[in-house]
């Protein structure tokens, strides 16, 4: 017995150790509501950047504002360094075009329409049509291409944008392909793209048929996955990405589950029911005692707070689970992902969105837009006030540093809008 309590107390020394070395120690104070209501009127600065009533302060916008130009200058100067080729929103042309094209939405500024046209009209030009999603395929451009040319009112330029988005469900829909299923390389990648079309242009931009058809090509995937593994009754639908079943929102189950639940994708309840609740349970389950999430259903090593990889990105599907299940289950969880993302996601990998601290940062925006608890619009400030201080905490550089998704990051932005602004996004 005490060989075995030894050999416990060893694992558990080598995980802190292990999470200390991927993630700074968080260096701010939690959210304190009795600080608010005590002080209700006078100058508080322990729950700093929210004021006395709990809205962002106008000293903390303006800190984010003049960032976000600074930012701006260092990226557009770094962009001229970077791969010339990488058309993709997560790392490549799209991916600052999107970013424009939310500074256009924020401030309603002409010139970073503009830009993000510039951008586009750069994507466009070196589309490969080897992927077909949004972050890494041709889908990404031709989605942010109509949206960019429809808000210029380009009518003829958006249609054919459109048009060739519509083009890549053919490889999309046969099952029997090697074609994934995850976010980042495969179908729910695309729908995804399809999706944003209809939120950003209008509803029936993209038809139902057309959304019913990549919808049942993921579910019948996830199917026959399952019934290979014979985990139906457990687990209706099951993904794998390089011989992997994955959990986390980029490549796994999270991801996936993420998407069939959005109300633009239009499943019907009794298979929401039958066959994505079951399965989200099934995920559930592997959850560890620290509230966070393993990389697959076969690792058993608590490591990474991620949006790819973790409770950083499961945290999104929960919220979902809850908003269409109603089970109080989902949203205590996404709350215990919430603390964990809060302890351990000041991430010394960097300030990116895909493993960074920004990407962990829009865990607590997601959960302040359906509770509206202050608590998660401060620690989703406190998030953005350590990427204010982007390249000085010692993280490592990224591969690609000025990029959407591992480079300077959207966080800062949308926190420089008032709180009635953020809680609509």
């Amino acid at each position: 017995m005490g060989d075995n309590m030894s050999k416990r107390l060893k694992l558990i020394s080598a995980t802190e150790a292990e999470m200390e070395e991927r993630s700074f120690p968080n260096p701010y104070p939690d959210w304190d509501q009795g600080a608010l209501t005590s002080n209700s009127g006078a100058d508080v600065d322990y729950n700093e950047p929210l004021d006395a009533e709990g809205k962002i302060s106008a000293s903390f916008q303006k800190k984010v504002q003049n960032k976000i130009k600074d930012l701006l200058q260092q990226m557009e100067e770094g962009l001229k360094t970077t791969d010339p080729h990488d058309f993709s929103t997560y790392t490549g042309w799209t991916g600052i075009a999107l970013l424009y094209l939310q500074l256009h939405r924020v401030s309603n500024e002409a010139s970073h329409l503009q830009r993000a046209l510039d951008y586009v009209k750069r994507s466009m030009r070196i589309l490969n049509g080897r992927k077909v999603t949004f972050l890494c395929g041709d889908a990404g451009p031709l989605a942010v291409g109509a949206v960019v040319h429809h808000k210029l009112s380009n009518t003829a330029d958006s249609k054919d944008c459109l048009s060739r988005l519509l083009q890549l469900q053919r490889s999309v829909l046969t099952v029997d392909s090697e074609m994934p299923d995850e976010l980042l390389y495969g179908r729910a990648g695309y729908l995804y793209a399809l999706l944003y079309i209809n939120k950003e242009i209008g509803p029936g931009t993209v038809d139902d048929s057309t959304i019913t058809k990549v919808v049942t090509a993921i579910m019948e995937s996830g199917k026959n996955m399952s019934a290979e593994q014979k985990k139906t009754d457990r687990c209706p639908l099951l993904y794998e990405w390089h011989k992997k079943q994955y959990i986390g929102a980029a490549h796994g189950l999270a991801g996936i589950f993420y998407m069939l639940m959005q109300p633009g994708a239009k499943v019907h309840s009794d298979i929401l029911s039958e066959l994505v609740r079951p399965s989200i349970d099934y995920v559930r389950h592997k959850r560890f005692r620290s509230g966070n999430f393993p990389s697959s259903l076969s690792n058993e090593s608590d490591r990474l707070v991620h949006w790819c990889h973790g409770a950083a990105g499961v945290i999104h599907m929960l919220i979902m689970a809850y908003q269409v299940f109603k089970e109080e289950k989902y949203l205590k969880e996404a709350a215990e992902c919430a603390d964990v993302i809060w302890q351990r996601g000041l991430l010394r990998k960097g300030y990116g969105i895909c493993h960074g601290t920004a990407g962990n940062g829009y865990a607590f925006l997601s959960l302040y837009k359906l509770t509206k608890d202050k608590k998660y619009l401060y620690r989703a400030c406190k998030f953005a006030e350590w990427c204010l201080g982007y390249g000085t905490h010692g993280c490592r550089i990224p591969d690609r540093p000025y990029s959407l998704f591992e480079g300077t990051d959207l966080q800062q932005k949308r926190l420089s809008r008032n709180e009635s602004l953020i809680a609509q996004k």
